[in-house]
């Protein structure tokens, strides 16, 4: 279904994820805005990993509109508030995506919109 590059000549990923997906031609494109780690009930854990799995239950949820899983996303960027809360975060990750995984992009911010939010992953799906 999707092509996953990884060329030789270049240094491999650092972690889990693909330096490129083909999509081929065909396939719908679903774009996520940024999910941040809250529930439904207004509720936010205090936890970094806790939020980074409400986060990929939002998109998943979003996902799941358009008829999509996780494991047809094929980019994901997430950004966190602290280098301490990088390894909560691919823990998460690497749980949900097997390998070949998908491009991904892990950035470290000053902050976002609430102080309380410490993750936030928006992501891209082709099916």
């Amino acid at each position: 279904m999707f092509s996953f590059l990884t060329p030789k000549t270049i240094k491999p990923p650092f972690a889990r994820y693909s330096h490129g997906v083909e999509v081929p031609a065909g396939k719908r494109l679903v774009l996520c805005s940024g999910q941040v780690g809250i529930g439904p009930d207004d509720t936010i854990p205090e936890d970094a990993g806790a939020q980074a799995e409400l986060c990929f239950s939002n998109i998943a949820a979003i996902l799941g509109e358009a008829g999509l899983k996780l494991s047809d996303i094929v980019r994901i960027n997430a950004y966190v508030t602290e280098r301490t809360y990088l390894r909560a975060y691919m823990d998460v990750r690497d749980r949900l995506f097997s390998d070949p995984a998908p491009a991904s992009t892990l950035m470290i911010v000053s902050g976002f919109a609430r102080p309380e939010f410490k993750v936030e992953i928006e992501a891209i799906a082709a099916g």
